[in-house]
């Protein structure tokens, strides 16, 4: 597998934010989101295999394990590396878009699946039946640029009746959309959703890495 970066902070977003987190960051993305704020993952990264990255998740010790990108499902050994950390035990999760098939994935992971927005620019490459199995305790997310793509994330919450199934998160684009305007909006229409911010950017520098 193609690895960007493997450390310990706390899970920086999400319903689990704020619990200790290992986060498994690997390399290369489809998509080119407007906001991406991962972007260094694109490219480089080394080559590790699943033992590796497994023994080097176990040297940091968090007992959650967040697989994430980039893109992870890029990669054909990720159910694999998923299989095998909960084999030993971690509960893991996993970060990816919803433009592509989460089938081969253990039925234990679990999955945090981002809608694209029509403000991230590849609304287009949604597969909208990525959604239909998600459960109480994954979640999808709606990264918003602006009250236009907050309206069209209501109309597919409701539509969809994603708040019935499983954890719906709207989560601002840190420094382009004020999370107070996001709220007020929230309350307006009482969606029934959650706020997602990024307290990874309040803790450390919105540039930092490694945390």
């Amino acid at each position: 597998m193609r690895i960007t970066e493997i450390y310990s902070s706390v899970q920086g977003e999400t319903q689990y934010a704020g619990l200790l987190c290992t986060l498994v960051r690997t390399t290369g993305c489809d998509l080119r989101c407007t906001y991406c704020d991962s972007a260094f993952a694109f490219y480089g990264g080394r080559d590790m295999t699943v033992d590796e990255i497994v023994t080097e998740v176990g040297k940091l010790g968090a007992p959650l394990v967040l697989l994430t990108g980039g893109e992870p499902m890029l990669q054909k050994d990720l159910p694999a590396l998923a299989a095998l950390l909960l084999e030993r035990s971690y509960r893991v999760m996993i970060e990816t878009s919803g433009a592509h098939a989460l089938d081969g994935l253990p039925a234990e992971v679990v999955r945090i699946v981002d809608v694209k927005t029509p403000g991230s620019g590849e609304a287009h490459r949604m597969r909208w039946e990525s959604l239909e199995g998600l459960r109480p305790h994954d979640a999808v997310k709606f990264v918003l640029t602006s009250e236009a793509d907050y309206q069209w994330a209501t109309e597919v919450i409701r539509s969809r009746r994603l708040a019935d199934r499983t954890e719906v998160l709207l989560s601002p684009v840190h420094g382009r959309l004020a999370p107070e305007e996001l709220v007020s909006w929230m309350l307006r229409d009482k969606l029934p959703a959650r706020l997602n911010l990024q307290i990874h950017k309040y803790i450390w520098s919105p540039e930092a890495r490694g945390v």
